[in-house]
């Protein structure tokens, strides 16, 4: 596994199994904590990793780190699933519901995108510390216990650094 330039390199089957191993359980932790069932979940890894493994180059270091594309990817993946299953229980549960039209989705799938471009670009302006504090909490569903545990900091200081964050990153959104 390799980054060159702008591009995550998978080239052997050697370099993708290294990238699985080191990224499955970020994947599978936002997964199983945003859908709450294990067959979804890992249903969910394998469409992330599939993606990836066709499409490595689709990583762009200037918008991220690695784990907040995979994060991102993730997330959105888990969206389009829970959505997916709304829509098959509003269409299956009721004659009177409208249905939804592919026009919905992809406006859906548009401001989704935009919204993550610019929470990743907030992200990426405020301070290290306070990066890794809400990146943790929010990307990762870090508990702030276990943001302290894992960033080796007092837990008062890991929810400072998690509001103080979120302040900032709301000051770069314009919010």
């Amino acid at each position: 596994m390799k980054t060159e330039g702008k591009n995550l390199q998978l080239n052997t089957l050697q370099d993708f199994s290294h990238f699985y191993d080191s990224y499955i359980g970020i994947v599978y932790r936002i997964s199983l904590n945003m859908l709450k069932n294990t067959q979804d979940a890992e249903d969910v890894c394998h469409d992330v990793f599939l993606e990836i493994y066709k499409n490595p180059s689709s990583y762009n270091p200037d918008r991220g780190s690695i784990e907040a594309w995979i994060a991102v990817k993730t997330k959105s993946r888990c969206l389009d699933r829970i959505k997916r299953k709304k829509r098959t229980e509003l269409v299956s549960g009721s004659d009177h519901v409208e249905p939804i039209t592919p026009a919905d989705w992809v406006e859906d799938q548009v401001v989704q995108n935009d919204t993550k471009q610019a929470l990743l670009q907030a992200l990426e302006k405020i301070p290290k510390p306070q990066r890794d504090a809400v990146y943790g909490n929010f990307f990762l569903h870090q508990s702030h216990q276990e943001l302290a545990h894992s960033l080796q900091r007092p837990l008062g200081t890991v929810k400072s650094l998690v509001r103080y964050g979120l302040k900032n990153m709301k000051k770069h959104l314009h919010m």
